[in-house]
């Protein structure tokens, strides 16, 4: 079975720090997640130039490298990086330097045209990246499963339930793959990374201990990684986890009317911080994983990483993690639903909810008022944000896709009746006034 294998590795943005100083834990993390290559390359040097010979063009656009972000959702790095846009860099291959993934593919991410570390990225095609890259060295193409439904979100947790069925506990390989419940309809939008400090559990459901570091290394799992490989880069990891828990949000560009969030602040507290929590200098988050029957979105992410995959990560390398802790191991849990995360730096982490299905915080907030079909530009400049609603400006269809379009242009459109795409659910916004989501939407771009 041939390989395929995508790195989601995690980092933010440094700290200015002088050479003539000892560097810090979290300064050597941004060092070696910005300069090392911790998988092996998965494309020629070639593969990158010769993109555009599967774009359906005559010719090699002129602004080329405009144009491989523009057609990926890639974004400029703000650190050197050998002219690679983030997510992309220059890594090793058996003979030769090739083309690689880093952890910046999924969690570097763009907003009013500017690149941050550590958000999520909101536009990526990472199907289209894989395919056609993969063309481009002159191979099929063919993925094991699909890497993206939609675009600006991926099938995140497949991407772990399918490399983990190629390993065994001590995650040396298997001769056969297991296949330890693996679905692609899961459509995952990517969390801030900013939001680690403050949660006890991660991922969309809370099924790993956030003081976890190995649980940040899985996507590692490439087939020439060996056991010792996890061994050597774990303490590097454990720097990397320093960024993550002191990493800031970007702040709200725009003018905020300061007497409307005082007054949204107000309804906030006493309608959604019992399960979002307080904002300020004595800040307080309750880690509530709200449970599915209650919160209703989306049922997919939930139900879609299974027992048999929880099971095998518990009991590898991964779920044994050592520590300073009454019980040693970081197993992986099942939960009742879904966790509810801090909303520091909301306003620029649109489009919302696990599943990347509504585009602005005013839908959130007014379940009447989400889009069911839906494109947006992909773009993230201020012409493409929507600042009354919060959020990305969006092209409501009015009838699906034609068979006739494209994979790459259907990937474009949010169908909210597709499988793991619904918008239902957290309805609490909805028994607020008009001008009560109104004052809480300004109040949440202080956060």
């Amino acid at each position: 079975m041939k390989w395929f294998v995508v790195m989601f590795a995690c980092v933010i943005v440094a700290p200015a720090f002088g050479a003539e100083k000892e560097l810090t834990p979290a300064q050597k993390g941004y060092k070696a997640l910005t300069e090392t290559p911790f998988i092996p390359a998965f494309w020629k040097s070639t593969a990158l130039p010769n993109a555009w010979k599967q774009w359906g063009v005559t010719q090699k656009p002129a602004d080329y490298n405009a144009a491989l972000l523009e057609r990926y959702g890639l974004h400029a790095a703000p650190y050197p990086n050998d002219g690679f846009p983030m997510g992309l860099r220059k890594a090793p291959r058996i003979t030769a330097m090739g083309v690689g993934t880093d952890c910046m593919l999924c969690h570097g991410g763009s907003i009013m045209g500017k690149s941050y570390i550590g958000l999520g990225n909101s536009t990526l095609d990472i199907q289209a990246l894989f395919e056609e890259l993969a063309k481009a060295d002159g191979l099929s193409g063919k993925l094991p499963f699909t890497f993206s439904n939609v675009r600006g979100t991926s099938e995140a947790g497949g991407f772990g339930v399918y490399l983990l069925g190629f390993r065994k506990a001590d995650l040396s390989l298997k001769g056969e793959w297991k296949n330890l419940g693996l679905h692609d309809d899961l459509c995952e939008d990517v969390p801030a990374w900013w939001l680690m400090k403050k949660k006890k559990t991660i991922y969309h459901t809370g099924a790993t201990d956030a003081r976890s570091v190995r649980t940040l290394m899985q996507f590692m799992m490439h087939p020439f990684t060996k056991p010792k490989d996890f061994e050597k880069h774990e303490p590097a990891f454990r720097d990397v986890q320093q960024y993550l828990l002191s990493i800031e949000p970007p702040k709200y560009p725009f003018a905020i009317d300061k007497m409307k969030a005082t007054k949204g602040e107000a309804v906030f507290k006493e309608n959604c911080s019992k399960c979002h929590g307080t904002y300020g200098d004595k800040w307080t988050y309750p880690n509530k994983v709200i449970p599915l029957s209650e919160i209703s979105t989306d049922p997919n992410r939930h139900k879609g990483i299974e027992i048999g995959y929880g099971e095998d990560y518990s009991a590898s390398w991964f779920g044994q993690e050592k520590g300073d802790w009454k019980f040693d191991g970081k197993p992986f849990r099942q939960t009742a639903g879904y966790q509810a995360p801090p909303l520091d730096g909301i306003w620029a982490t649109a489009p919302y909810f696990h599943n990347g299905s509504v585009p602005t915080l005013h839908g959130v907030l007014d379940s009447k008022e989400r889009p069911k079909l839906y494109t947006r530009s992909f773009k993230t400049g201020e012409a493409d944000y929507d600042k009354e609603k919060v959020g990305w400006k969006v092209t409501v269809l009015r009838e699906p896709p034609s068979d006739k379009l494209s994979p790459f242009e259907k990937r474009k459109i949010y169908d909210t009746s597709k499988s793991g795409r619904g918008n239902g659910g957290h309805t609490y916004g909805d028994a607020l006034t008009d001008e009560e989501r109104s004052q809480v939407i300004e109040y949440l771009k202080t956060l």
